[in-house]
């Protein structure tokens, strides 16, 4: 019988975003492909550094241990890598003992279109385009930035997202945009008790409630938090649509416009998903961020 991930909460994530390949990567621009290559196989013994999402992914794979050998989470390499170069990735995995056996190696393409074969409810990648594909197909998908800094915390896993356009549609970052702040706050009161319709984190955010509920509250090795730039009025429409959906989030920070990154190093986000640039830039230096490109504030407006 083929074996098949059922409801297991599926991350895919590329080489780069797991592991520190800058050197590697210099090879590549510098020299070319077979330099590339060379310098793999030369050093595919040698395992590489930890990357960005290194520790989320750990902390990920360690709740399949607290549910004691019942395997709620699968995490899966997607790589432009050949399976030649990407030798050094796989024994790299086995070198920190992470729990990832499944990987698709696309020699050189885009691994996306794998996305949806796997099932997964999240890629992770340091290449932009490979992102933006997988989100207009359908899935979450952040571009993880690099911060140079490996952070050391808790064993809880801690997940932050932004609102609109991230869990959210951003059909009312739209009004914002169009019409401003006093027009966007007045569009969210008459709508308060319409739901919002989901944004392409909402999967994730529901795959990762329902492990949430497998453990006691104070026993969950996950926690989530909401950080938005809404502030009353706008608060409502967002508390109603998360009890619509019957989705728990542990936190939930209405900010009004204020600069977030002291409250993510306060709440100590192992990754931080946001749509604006800006954000994602000044959160970035203090916690782990990942870009998502998608909705009006990058350039595209979504109806659906």
């Amino acid at each position: 019988m083929p074996a098949h991930l059922g409801d297991k909460l599926v991350v895919a994530i590329s080489s780069r975003a797991l592991f520190d390949l800058a050197d590697s990567h210099q090879v590549y621009e510098e020299q070319g492909l077979e330099a590339y290559r060379q310098y793999q196989i030369a050093r595919e013994d040698s395992p590489l550094p930890p990357g960005e999402a290194f520790a989320l992914v750990n902390k990920l794979l360690r709740i399949n241990q607290l549910l004691e050998g019942e395997e709620r989470v699968e995490v899966v390499l997607l790589s432009r890598n050949s399976a030649d170069t990407g030798l050094r990735v796989f024994n790299s995995i086995q070198h920190y003992g992470l729990g990832i056996t499944r990987a698709a190696f696309a020699g050189g393409r885009s691994p996306f279109t794998y996305v949806p074969a796997f099932g997964c409810h999240l890629f992770l990648s340091t290449h932009a385009e490979d992102v933006r594909s997988t989100l207009e197909a359908g899935f979450a998908a952040a571009t993880i930035l690099p911060s140079g800094q490996l952070r050391q915390g808790s064993d809880e896993l801690r997940i932050a997202f932004d609102g609109d356009a991230v869990l959210f549609s951003d059909e009312s970052e739209q009004v914002f945009q169009r019409d401003g702040l006093e027009a966007f706050q007045a569009h969210e009161r008459e709508a308060a008790r319409q739901p919002l319709p989901g944004g392409p984190f909402k999967p994730f955010l529901a795959a990762l409630n329902r492990i949430q509920r497998e453990f006691g509250v104070e026993e969950c090795p996950i926690r989530t938090a909401l950080f938005t730039a809404r502030s009353a009025p706008a608060h409502e429409r967002v508390i109603r649509t998360l009890r619509e959906w019957d989705i728990r989030l542990d936190e939930s920070l209405f900010l009004g416009g204020l600069d977030k990154s002291s409250f993510l190093s306060a709440f100590g986000a192992d990754l931080f998903f946001d749509d604006q640039e800006g954000h994602c830039q000044r959160a970035v230096g203090v916690v782990p961020t990942g870009h998502v490109p998608h909705g009006v504030s990058n350039g595209k407006r979504q109806t659906e």
